[in-house]
């Protein structure tokens, strides 16, 4: 089992440049991929994309990839366009004497135009560095999932003790269930006795009758039967290696569904202060369910 939240980071060298990429990852029902890129390698997204999702099948990622010259290698990233910024003087001193502006063009009006300064012709060559790239972020994804799997165990633990809750919460009502029917005969006879009803006794056909409707009416055994299912179900699903987030909050919904229907049966004090109980242990079990992949 694996939590959708962690982060990694990795680092390559290649020709005298740094390559870093930065992973974040936090919880989304499904999968969604945010990648930004130097421009020089906006080309690479798709091939991280699909690294990214051969590793993550759950939640919103983010990559961030980098490159930076090591010491002495600065200079060799930029380049000058000279024509383009001849031609940017040129507009740019026509323009002027055209508004009657004041002022000259300056150098650092220049080295601000757009495409003045490029990055050398070696530099934008993006899939000759996506081996350094792949690697950056083969590392990122290693400790991306190191870190998943270390939250994940957390989880698990903490589910498994909420099942656990339940399943003792489950035991108690399938052990006090066939007692309500008895007690409600019994009460229902007290009614009648201290009603002054002469001549009717237990095996009266009415009274019998109204037993059984009772018993149609809060028999929950169904609803434990089908409870006791999902958590076999869950624990199959822990031993499963693959994602387990969907199945899981699947499952919820279905404990989620008997334990409303249990609660609607209730007739007795004590079930219902355990199908409180498994509301409540089910509630926490589903906003944990929300972190698992």
């Amino acid at each position: 089992m694996k939590s959708m939240t962690g982060h990694g980071w990795g680092e390559q060298a290649r020709d005298g440049h740094k390559i870093t990429v930065e992973l974040s990852s936090v919880n989304r029902k499904q999968s969604e991929i945010t990648v930004n890129l130097p421009r020089e390698f906006e080309v690479l997204e798709a091939q991280v994309r699909d690294e990214v999702n051969r590793k993550i099948a759950r939640g919103r990622v983010t990559v961030r990839v980098g490159i930076q010259a090591t010491e002495g290698q600065e200079t060799e990233r930029l380049a000058l366009n000279l024509p383009l910024a001849r031609a940017y003087a040129k507009e740019f001193r026509k323009v002027s004497k055209e508004l009657k502006l004041a002022g000259k063009v300056t150098l650092d009006t220049l080295l601000r135009a757009p495409g003045v300064l490029q990055a050398s012709q070696d530099q934008t060559d993006a899939e000759a560095y996506w081996p350094a790239v792949e690697k950056a972020l083969q590392k990122a994804l290693s400790m991306l999932l190191q870190m998943r799997e270390r939250e994940g165990a957390h989880l698990q633990k903490d589910l498994v003790s909420r099942i656990t809750l339940m399943r003792e919460a489950v035991a108690r009502v399938t052990k006090a269930a066939p007692e309500i029917q008895v007690r409600y005969r019994a009460n229902l006879l007290e009614r009648i006795r201290k009603a002054g009803l002469d001549g009717v006794s237990a095996e009266d056909d009415r009274v019998l009758k109204e037993v059984i409707l009772f018993a149609d009416r809060s028999d929950v055994s169904e609803e434990l039967t089908r409870l006791e299912g999902h958590f076999q179900q869950f624990d199959t699903v822990l031993r499963q290696t693959e994602p387990v987030g969907r199945t899981l909050d699947f499952l919820a919904q279905e404990m989620n569904r008997e334990i409303n229907t249990l609660g609607a049966k209730a007739n007795d004090g004590q079930i219902s202060r355990d199908v409180v109980l498994l509301k409540t242990e089910l509630e926490k079990f589903r906003e944990q369910v929300q972190n698992v992949e």
